[in-house]
């Protein structure tokens, strides 16, 4: 970042001394306000809750611009990523600021397929669950395991720990989506095979039985594979920004990542296409089609406390370029299946038409979102819909890297530590019990 032009100056009414801040300018987006001095100058804070206004950091790997629907990761526009690369290739993107010749490519997809194994006793740790246990319980729980059985690099202060640990958990993230299916499913587990590709290895593990062979579908590893691409980062989303503020504290890298998967659950974060996919189920229970304007009207009423899901984003205040590419995927998928008259792809197809022409959804600017359709996606491909914020774990896992890796190597870093509005009891004395 570079000084700015002007200077941002903090005036009082009381009288009080204004106070100059420096302004930075960004590669593209908006300019920030340096108020690190605030506290020191003035004796007070900011106060921003959701952080709606707050640059928390300084960036290099995804920007997004919400008004333009634009969102590149390390200055490639989505869409070219998701059309001319793999998820591989995304993920060196990601992790090292450039995209990858044919030999790097193969280099670091073999590092990455050598590893994709776990280490036997965690196949005990998992017993440890119930059978019934949401995947996203045992996901948490066995990427924070990954501490106790992988030593050797666990100082995230350590660069080289720091890589070994990135490609562990590239590597192994969907042999234990895999394990936390096949445990919920009553199935053996499946062993990797080094000669899948990644979205075709996680396809192998979760559907394949030691009874016959399975084939992966071109279609649908393509469309997985696109999937993991729109969920490879996001800039300082809630799950990002818990792993920036779990590393800060210098855990080990393995912590950190728990701590974003675990985030990542919340239904405002990770779960969003799951709610998605259930609007529709229950919209195709009220009548399907014919009964969208009834559910519209639903939505409108205030006092129903009936959501819109799928529309809308807490950034994005134009169409979200995902959303374009995982309906193409949708379509594709599909098709591929034999499923072109899939009742609920029919429904989403019509209740996007209706929102994107009512006057209502135009003014508020609740445009689709990526979950609206990767939901439908995973349902055609048979992934369980309990899986899927595991999923998008699987492919969040290396932009929580990049950005907790970039972080670390920022000589700015502290550990994080917002401060707050205090509005409880000021000090008081206890009074004994027998004269409460």
């Amino acid at each position: 970042m570079k000084l700015a032009d002007n200077k941002a100056t903090l005036s009082f009414s009381n009288g009080s001394p204004n106070i100059e801040f420096p302004v930075y300018t960004g590669t593209i987006g908006p300019d920030v306000v340096d108020i690190r001095k605030l506290y020191a100058q003035t004796g007070m804070f900011t106060y921003d809750p959701g952080f709606m206004s707050t640059a928390a950091c300084e960036s290099g790997i995804t920007y997004i611009d919400g008004d333009k629907g634009e969102l590149l990761y390390r200055g490639y526009p989505i869409e070219q990523l998701a059309t001319n690369c793999d998820f591989m290739e995304t993920c060196y993107l990601l992790l090292y600021g450039s995209l990858p010749n044919q030999q790097e490519k193969t280099t670091f997809s073999d590092l990455v397929t050598n590893h994709t194994m776990v280490h036997d006793q965690m196949h005990n740790f998992v017993r440890g669950f119930r059978r019934d246990a949401h995947p996203m319980a045992i996901l948490t729980g066995l990427v924070g395991a990954m501490s106790a059985f992988y030593h050797d690099s666990t100082d995230i202060h350590n660069a080289e720990h720091r890589k070994i640990s990135a490609i562990r958990l590239i590597a192994k993230m969907p042999t234990l989506v895999a394990m936390a299916y096949k445990y919920n499913v009553g199935q053996p587990y499946m062993y990797p095979r080094n000669k899948l590709s990644y979205a075709g290895n996680l396809l192998h593990m979760m559907f394949a039985n030691p009874c016959e062979d399975y084939v992966v579908n071109p279609v649908i590893e393509k469309a997985l594979d696109r999937i993991f691409i729109l969920h490879a980062d996001h800039e300082q989303n809630a799950s990002t920004s818990t792993v920036r503020l779990c590393g800060s504290s210098g855990t080990n890298p393995f912590a950190a990542i728990a701590a974003g998967v675990a985030c990542l659950w919340g239904p405002a974060h990770g779960g969003a296409n799951e709610a998605a996919l259930k609007m529709l189920e229950e919209i195709q229970v009220m009548g399907g089609v014919d009964k969208i304007g009834e559910f519209i009207n639903q939505v409108k009423d205030k006092n129903s406390g009936i959501k819109l899901m799928g529309f809308g984003h807490r950034v994005y205040k134009n169409y979200d370029p995902r959303a374009k590419l995982m309906q193409e995927s949708c379509k594709e998928v599909l098709s591929a299946l034999g499923l072109e008259n899939d009742p609920l792809f029919k429904l989403a197809m019509a209740l996007e038409k209706i929102a994107l022409e009512d006057d209502y959804f135009v003014q508020r600017k609740l445009y689709p979102n990526v979950d609206f359709y990767s939901g439908i996606v995973q349902r055609a491909i048979g992934i369980p819909t309990s899986m899927f914020t595991a999923i998008f774990a699987l492919a969040r896992t290396v932009g929580w890297i990049a950005q907790l890796d970039e972080m670390i190597g920022d000589p700015d870093y502290k550990i994080g530590r917002p401060r707050q509005l205090f509005t409880g009891s000021s000090q008081r004395d206890v009074v004994a019990i027998a004269k409460r």
